[in-house]
């Protein structure tokens, strides 16, 4: 008989599921360090010093450093014969010292407009006025400077980003049982999984893109968003969606999610009340740079309409196969595209609101479960639908950053955090980074010969595509199927016990007496 989701474990710490006994991938690398968990191991295990979040956080820096040392090349300035290319260096914070203005002693908004939302302006901007002053000081170029203080400040962002992962799944509590006080020993039903933030700190594409642009400290406050969410603190949580919406405007696409399954639940209020305050966060941030500089506050919405297809996009590779030259016409695609995303919206909404429901009838296959712990752990999860959702904006989206990875993979992790399929797409993404500074290299330097064939940048390009898309459909086969989930751990309805065979001198009628 498995375990009923309400015994609790007789420590007073829940036992942890160990990657290795629950993931092929970490079974396999388990065996370059020793193995995988043991049957005569301590669960959860007496650290004292090299806990989970430790060794995670340790990892974490030294992804960091290297990080550091790839983008060190470009961090000087002065780029010549391409270097930004060939080294595979190129950072925004380094090009826009002086793009905007900030070498001059601009302050973002009022001196010059911004491309970025009004949170991440004014980040660049504190940091731009701290390294023009030092510079000035010491009279030397402050570009060196700026960005070595956001790459320090982005690395503790992203320590916090995997703390807080870490955080949400060890505590890794259910947010969708019915009531106002729900049972507290089904709350803390699923096991705890504090290792799945080691995905985050590993991450293959976290060494040479978590400096390319602010994206760290979008995440860093949106991973909050999901902690106190599932802590039951909608306030809260809607204080670190506002805060993340006004660093990179993505943050947004939670919020239709977060009302579907709040919608399905009958528990409306709450996701209200984050919501509400969200705005509230959001209008208070934004309101005195749109009141004083309309125009520079504007400039980010303007520049999200009029930008043509971007490179490695789904419709750069379509117009590359193709050579439909309506994909030229940047106004055309927008239609396409918001025609699409609007549909992928609705059909996530669809899934999330259509998904498996428990029913006691469906609970009576696995004796011993409470039928309201099984029906209950059906429901999708929000980092799933989240999930989909940010996928689908950048599958059909007309710029597609190598940066914006970095959106995806703490979803990713929190949606599906199996190994084997991640790392795939980080195998992918990869790629596409060293394709596309070949490109860039092919478009600079075309006189010279230099970069790669189109054919290898589309390949590329489409590669990333279609594992992000692989990605998508293996979460929403795990909401189809919530037994696959590795995170709700259901287990498997018992197979029926085959008949006892009857003995064989009774495997047929008594043969009738002879007359």
């Amino acid at each position: 008989m498995p375990p009923s989701f309400t015994e609790q474990p007789r420590s007073a710490e829940r036992p942890s599921a160990s990657p290795t006994l629950t993931d092929r991938f970490a079974r396999f690398a388990s065996g370059f360090i020793g193995g995988p968990f043991g049957d005569h191991a301590v669960d959860p295990p007496r650290r004292r010093y090299w806990t989970p979040i430790r060794v995670i956080l340790l990892t974490g820096l030294i992804a960091f450093a290297v990080n550091w040392l790839q983008k060190y090349p470009c961090a000087a300035g002065g780029w010549t014969d391409w270097s930004q290319y060939t080294n595979a260096c190129y950072t925004d914070i380094r090009a826009l010292w002086g793009a905007e203005r900030l070498n001059e002693g601009a302050i973002p908004y009022r001196d010059h407009p911004v491309e970025y939302p009004v949170l991440t302006g004014w980040f660049m901007g504190i940091l731009g006025q701290i390294a023009y002053r030092i510079g000035s000081v010491a009279g030397t170029d402050g570009g060196p400077i700026f960005y070595h203080l956001n790459a320090i400040v982005l690395f503790i962002c992203g320590a916090a980003a995997i703390a807080v992962l870490h955080k949400i799944r060890e505590d890794n509590r259910r947010t969708d049982l019915p009531g106002p006080n729900p049972d507290p020993a089904l709350v803390r039903s699923r096991p705890s999984r504090p290792w799945d933030a080691m995905m985050l700190a590993a991450a293959p594409v976290m060494l040479v893109t978590a400096t390319v642009n602010w994206d760290l400290f979008a995440i860093a406050l949106s991973m909050p968003f999901f902690l106190y969410w599932q802590r039951s603190r909608p306030i809260m949580a809607g204080l670190f969606l506002g805060l993340a919406v006004a660093a990179k405007f993505y943050a947004l696409l939670f919020i239709g999610p977060l009302l579907v399954l709040a919608l399905r639940q009958r528990k409306l209020l709450p996701a209200l009340q984050t919501t509400a305050t969200a705005a509230v966060v959001w209008a208070a941030i934004n309101a005195p740079v749109a009141y004083l500089w309309p125009e520079s506050w504007m400039r980010f919405f303007e520049l999200n309409s009029e930008r043509p297809v971007d490179w490695g996009t789904g419709w750069y590779v379509l117009r590359g196969v193709t050579g439909w030259e309506r994909l030229w016409d940047s106004e055309f695609v927008n239609d396409l595209y918001l025609v699409l995303f609007a549909l992928s919206c609705i059909g996530v909404a669809l899934l999330g609101w259509l998904a498996p429901r428990g029913t006691a009838k469906r609970a009576s296959a696995w004796p011993g479960l409470k039928p309201t712990a099984l029906m209950d752990d059906l429901m999708p999860r929000l980092a799933q639908l989240c999930f989909l959702v940010l996928a689908a904006f950048l599958l059909f989206g007309k710029v597609w950053s190598q940066q914006y990875v970095l959106w995806l993979v703490p979803l990713a992790i929190l949606a599906r955090p199996k190994w084997g399929a991640f790392l795939v797409w980080q195998a992918a993404e990869l790629f596409y980074f060293i394709a596309f500074y070949g490109k860039m290299l092919q478009v600079s330097a075309e006189e010279d010969g230099r970069g790669i064939p189109e054919a290898l940048f589309l390949t590329a390009a489409a590669s990333r595509w279609i594992m992000v898309a692989f990605m998508c459909a293996l979460v929403v086969q795990e909401i189809l199927i919530p037994r696959l989930d590795a995170v709700r751990t259901l287990p498997s309805p018992p197979k029926p016990a085959a008949p006892t065979p009857l003995p064989r001198a009774a495997s047929g009628p008594a043969p009738a007496e002879a007359p």
